[in-house]
């Protein structure tokens, strides 16, 4: 007997722990690379030679930030469809086997300046791809092994990987820079070949295939190609408005942006029109009558979309602010504000598993909308906390925004698993990667664009009386106090001075006394100098925030009590209907 034979011959009891370890290992490994360039950007581009803030390289800092999260939300559904035709272990191998060697490339970069730059974005276009693979069919994976019962509380261990990654990246991505900006992709690499290798041998199919309306097993060349265009094209242009256009302080007038929103939007409508008059669709849009799955999915989509403006916000406050007013140095900011985050990944890694095993004997109908009720009065309580904060008062907050995500999270994707038809699984759980992923990618462009808004109408007063009252000429303090807030903010988030990038453009620096030099470009002077715009910004990002969370609890609650739950292969469980919704069949 062969060793791969030995192992899948694994009882079902047993195989289901396998299962369970390797596809919470693929998720970890995706979602820790998705942020884990975040704080480590600082030291990337200064191994390549290139300064992200110049006027022609914003581009490459925006497809260094979102490109990876881009393409995962993009490809998961398409990934979790070819699970459903083709096999999802099958698929999620592979999905293994190219993030691997993506991490292998990316870790050699044999070139500095742009080229370093375009080289390191292709390659981590095409990890993003692998991890597409692996996030689409981890969960149909799991929920394919485990009987109903147990669900939630393998979900739990499973969403807590996902997420709380995303917060683990930004920790280790600073940590690996502070050694070698390499190691920020090169961790990946033993990891992802003992994961490829184990994955390969352990793994077995256990679901259910998507059976076609006409017996053929076909891909939806023409429904794929559309919602790629349409999803593409829509979060593009939203992640571009944040870059300033025609003299405004934003993007949102440019014409591109304008018509990659709106050329997305009907893309995206005219692929739900398709879809439904095709016998094998990429999505069975009757899915979306299922109460559980739509309302869960809507509910999980504004989460991640709250969850990925508080990331951004949170690393501009510490780094841009409370770190430099507490004595760190710009350059060491972005390693210790994913530190000090840490209460934050420690919140959720506590609350995911637990809600998870007790919704499994509970239900989950008032763990879900709990937890987001309770990430809407955190962002209340960062509202109420001042700038330069107490810490104990920053972290109990970060802290209870963490556990509200981890009540959420594993008890609101067990119940989306569990709603759907056992072939539809995989495309099932594509669809709940993309508007996860989608959530994250807009984020950006929605929180940056609503900070934007904030600090336009305060911060160029301040700025240009901080600057002529040192020393610098009215008409260049006029000059810099005109510039989008979009440079500020991205020279926090990079770890640089955001005053000596402002102002070493016009060589002002090397003519003034000593001393305004020094308090100009010293660790408290932009803190104190944005403190009070900054803090009117909060507002409107940290209110929008909330407002989303709360309707995301009450879409969670809509969505009813009971769920529907469709056995697996060899795990039979009676079905309890969920109120209001309608069963697709399989196959149509």
């Amino acid at each position: 007997m062969s060793p791969s034979t030995r192992i899948h011959s694994v009882h079902p009891e047993r195989y289901k722990w396998v299962a369970l370890s390797n596809t919470t290992l693929g998720a970890l490994m995706a979602s820790i690379n998705g942020s884990i360039v975040m704080i480590a950007m600082p030291a990337i581009f200064n191994g390549i030679q290139l300064n992200p803030l110049d006027a022609g390289n914003v581009s490459y800092l925006l497809w260094m930030l979102m490109g990876y999260v881009l393409v995962t939300a993009v490809l998961v559904t398409t990934f979790g469809r070819l699970g459903d035709l083709y096999g999802r272990v099958r698929i999620y191998n592979l999905g293994f086997l190219v993030f691997t060697l993506a991490a292998i490339a990316l870790s050699w970069v044999p070139y500095s300046g742009g080229a370093g730059a375009t080289w390191l974005i292709g390659w981590r276009l095409v990890q993003a791809v692998g991890g597409s693979m692996l996030f689409a069919n981890s969960t149909a994976i799991i929920t394919d092994a485990f009987p109903a019962g147990k669900r939630g509380t393998a979900m739990g261990i499973n969403q807590v990987a996902s997420i709380a990654g995303t917060f683990v990246g930004l920790v280790l991505g600073g940590v690996l820079a502070a050694v070698h900006w390499r190691w920020v992709f090169l961790v990946s690499v033993p990891v992802g070949i003992i994961g490829t290798v184990w994955a390969y041998l352990s793994l077995r199919e256990t679901g259910e295939r998507a059976q076609p309306a006409d017996g053929r097993q076909k891909l939806d060349v023409v429904g794929n190609i559309l919602f790629a265009l349409g999803l593409t094209a829509l979060l593009v242009g939203i992640t571009y408005g944040i870059q300033p256009y025609g003299g405004r302080v934003d993007g949102w007038s440019n014409p591109w942006v304008l018509g990659g929103i709106i050329g997305g939007i009907a893309v995206l409508v005219a692929f739900f029109f398709y879809e439904r008059s095709v016998p094998n669709p990429m999505l069975d849009v009757k899915l979306f009558t299922i109460r559980v799955f739509a309302f869960g999915n809507f509910s999980s989509f504004l989460s991640a979309v709250a969850r990925g403006g508080l990331q951004f916000m949170l690393i501009i406050w510490l780094q841009g602010i409370w770190l430099p007013l507490h004595g760190y140095n710009y350059e060491d900011t972005p390693l210790w504000a994913g530190i000090y985050m840490l209460p934050l990944t420690i919140g959720f890694v506590a609350a995911g598993p637990i809600s998870g095993m007790i919704s499994d004997r509970r239900g989950s109908h008032i763990f879900a909308p709990l937890g987001l009720a309770v990430v809407g009065l955190t962002f209340i309580a960062f509202l109420l906390i001042p700038v330069d904060f107490p810490y104990w008062a920053f972290a109990v907050t970060c802290f209870a925004n963490g556990v509200g995500s981890g009540m959420f999270a594993a008890p609101n994707r067990s119940s989306v698993m569990s709603s759907v038809p056992a072939s539809e699984r995989g495309v099932a759980s594509g669809m709940s990667s993309t508007f996860m992923n989608a959530g994250n990618s807009l984020s950006i462009g929605v929180f940056f664009s609503l900070m934007i808004v904030g600090l336009a109408g305060t911060l160029p007063k301040a700025l240009y009386s901080g600057l002529t009252t040192h020393g610098v000429p009215s008409q260049i303090a006029t000059q810099i106090a005109g510039l989008p807030p979009t440079g500020s903010l991205f020279a926090a988030f990079l770890g640089y001075n955001p005053i000596k990038s402002l102002l070493e453009p016009s060589g002002i620096l090397d003519k003034l006394p000593s001393v305004d030099v020094s308090t100009l470009t010293g660790q408290t002077f932009f803190p104190q100098l944005i403190s009070g715009p900054f803090q009117s910004g909060l507002v409107v990002v940290f209110v929008t925030a909330a407002i989303m969370s709360f309707i995301g609890a009450a879409a969670s609650l809509a969505r009813g009590k009971h769920v529907r739950t469709v056995g697996t292969a060899g795990h039979a469980q009676p079905a309890r209907e969920a109120v209001g919704s309608v069963t697709p069949r399989p196959g149509r």
